[in-house]
Order: structure tokens, then sequence, then C-alpha cells
């Protein structure tokens, strides 16, 4: 694949990879893009590198446009590795000037590289840095994700370079937002935000607020990964918004893990319940979906009725788990409910209500268990169960 030109001057020179299938217990389905972007002027300048092991691809895309012992700067936006990788092989090569990263930046490129003798560059918020024609200015955005965030503006062609922010896990030959299908472009950037950027939505509400105060003009947003929105980038920034505001939709999951199917047909029931309250909503077998396809799922939603079998005083391992990574990403503003089918002890919806109560989500019942396999009078409950939480939703609007 060749360098793709985004305006006069301004090209990307980052990698594609087809074959990852997991970020950190994400499912990455269709792949990535690590984006890097070189920038001719004066001051030749290369913003943010690739994975170490796609430093071969980047190359020969800067190897099409110039001699990579040209470049004058190297930009750090994000630290993390499939960023950075590839930084220390093209310091080498390079012999930079500068490498421009913020405050935190220059801390984690010690820590992660341990070169003492790099010529880094601290960018301070608002700073503007001239390439010759072109402008750099930076924002610093720390904990989005990391520490170490920034992002980088170029003042004459308006763009943003928005590190992980506004990115999508998406492999694609093409490279900006116009060119591929929209619903799976919308997809993957809901299941990005959902399982990397949903802890965060406070920072991001106050960073959307700070872009809108500043009026930054943006015609372009490059993130470091999937495509470039080029034709409608107040898209991501009107998503974000929302999502960091922790609206949902008005809708209900029902989340669950069964061991003989008695947990499943309490499930089916919930579900009857919120159908009668006119209530949209998923049935998720933890079994056959992905924790991360959950959580995506889980960004929009407005209610969340979680239901397990008991397994050893304690609940099976697949909710376990999924409890576990969506604690860790904190969604808020849910309504919440249990239910669970166990033998002899029945602890599974006590914990689930444990796991809600402790992410702040509003319980609107003690939940409902059922010994072994559910009669018709216990089915009825369930039913109940789905139309309170469909009650709760309605009294929300």
């Amino acid at each position: 694949m060749n360098p793709v030109k985004l305006t006069d001057n301004i090209y990307w020179v980052g990698a594609v990879d087809w074959d990852v299938r997991d970020f950190h217990g994400y499912s990455t389905n269709r792949g990535t893009t690590y984006n890097a972007f070189l920038i001719m002027d004066e001051k030749i300048t290369l913003i943010d590198t690739v994975k170490k092991s796609k430093k071969g691809d980047m190359l020969a895309r800067i190897k099409e446009i110039v001699d990579p012992e040209k470049i004058d700067y190297i930009v750090v936006n994000h630290v993390e590795m499939d960023h950075s990788g590839s930084l220390p092989d093209m310091v080498e090569l390079i012999k930079p000037e500068k490498i421009i990263c913020s405050n935190m930046g220059e801390k984690a490129l010690r820590q992660h590289f341990h070169h003492e003798d790099w010529p880094y560059f601290i960018a301070k918020p608002g700073e503007d840095i001239s390439l010759g024609t072109k402008t750099l200015s930076f924002l610093e955005t720390r904990m989005l994700h990391w520490p170490d965030s920034m992002f980088t503006y170029i003042k004459e062609d308006k763009i943003l370079f928005s590190s992980d922010a506004f990115g999508e896990h998406l492999g694609t030959s093409e490279r900006f937002d116009d060119e591929v299908d929209q619903a799976i472009l919308m997809e993957e950037l809901t299941k990005y935000y959902a399982n990397i950027l949903t802890l965060y939505s406070p920072l991001v509400k106050k960073l959307i607020a700070k872009v809108k105060e500043m009026n930054l003009e943006i015609k372009m947003i490059a993130p470091d990964h999937g495509v470039i929105w080029r034709t409608n980038p107040g898209m991501p920034l009107q998503a974000y918004d929302k999502w960091s505001q922790n609206k949902g939709d008005g809708n209900a999951l029902i989340i669950y893990d069964t061991m003989w199917h008695s947990t499943e047909m309490m499930a089916k029931e919930v579900g009857s319940g919120l159908q009668d309250e006119g209530i949209s909503y998923k049935l998720l077998n933890l079994r056959y979906n992905h924790r991360s396809d959950v959580m995506r799922e889980v960004l929009n939603a407005s209610a969340i009725v979680l239901g397990c079998s008991t397994l050893n005083n304690g609940l099976l391992p697949r909710m376990a788990g999924f409890l576990m990574y969506m604690r860790g990403l904190r969604p808020t503003n849910k309504i919440g409910a249990a239910f669970g089918s166990y033998g002899w002890s029945g602890e599974s919806v006590k914990l689930l209500n444990e796991a809600m109560t402790e992410m702040k989500f509003d319980l609107i019942d003690e939940g409902l268990k059922v010994k072994y396999v559910p009669e018709e009078g216990d089915l009825s409950q369930c039913v109940e169960l789905g139309r309170k939480v469909g009650q709760a939703l309605h009294a929300k609007k």
C-alpha cells in the first residue's frame, strides 16, 4: 500500500494490521491500523510511529516520499507500544533534532526505553512550533487514555491529530471516513469508546467542552487507529459528547450465563416483561457474545439486567470475568436488576447485586432466584421483574 495524501505536503505513512484479533482482551475482529503521518516542510516531521512489527511498512511508505534520515522532528502523541514500539529504531535511523512530547510523555518515554540522551522537547499546552509554512499547536489530553496523551493541531490545514481519541480498530485499505461502510464505521467507533474510554467519560466531557470553548476549527481528524475523518469530522465529536454524558437510548440489555438452561428460561421471560412495557431489549448470552461486544451494547443501554447460575457458592466464570471487565470501565447512570437459578446455596443474585451497587447502578429490585428448574409461577415472577425494569425506564424519561 502506498502513502496516502491527506492534503498538501501531509501524508499517511502508517500500517494496517489485518491479522490482530485481540487488544488487551478487546476483540478486534476487523483488524486495526497504526496511523503515522509525515509532514513535508522546512522541518520535516513524523507524527507518531507504529507497532515494532510494522516498522518496515511505515519505512517503505516514508521512502516513497523522502529519505527517512532527512526527518527533523518526531512527535509522540502517545507512548503506548502500538504507537511507539518502532520509535527506538526510528530515532537511531533518523537522529532527529527534537522528539516532541508532553511532560508526562517524556517521563513515559524514559521509563519505556531508558534513553536519557534522546533530544526530548516538551510541548507545553497551547505552544506553537513552526515547521516553516505550517504551525503545530498542542493540547494536553492527560488520561485520554494514558497520562502522556496529547493532541497535535496544524493551524494552517486545520487538522487535528488526535492520538487514541476518535479512532476505531478497523483494518481496511481505505483511509477516509467517506470510503467505508458507515454502519461498520459507527459500530467500531462505538466499540472503541465503550472498551477504551468509558472509564474516562468525565475527562472526555471536559475535553469536548474545552474544544468548543477554544472555537477550534477542525476540517479533518486524524486518529492513531482507523480511518481519517475528512467528510464528517463533527460526527465523532458529537458521538463522544453524547457518550461522555452517559445518556442511554432507553433500551435494556439482559446479559446472562446459564448452566443447564434454567437461567436462560428466566432471561427469556424477563424479556417478555420488558416487551409488555414497550421496551426494546437484547438477550446477550455470554457463551456466544464476547465481553467487548457486550460492552459496546452497554454503552448505549439504559438498563442492565444480569442473570447467572450459582456455581461453587459464586458465579459462573464467564459472568465473573465479564463483571470484572465491566467494573474496570465503570459505566454509569444505569438501572439494574438481577436473577438466576441455583441448586443448594444461591449466592449468584447477591453477588450480581453487589457488583451493580459498586458501579452505582440504580437497583429496582432485590433480585429473583429460583431453585433448579423454574415452574410456571417462577416464570411469571420473571415477567414481572422485566415489567418493573420497563416501568423504571419509563419513569426515568
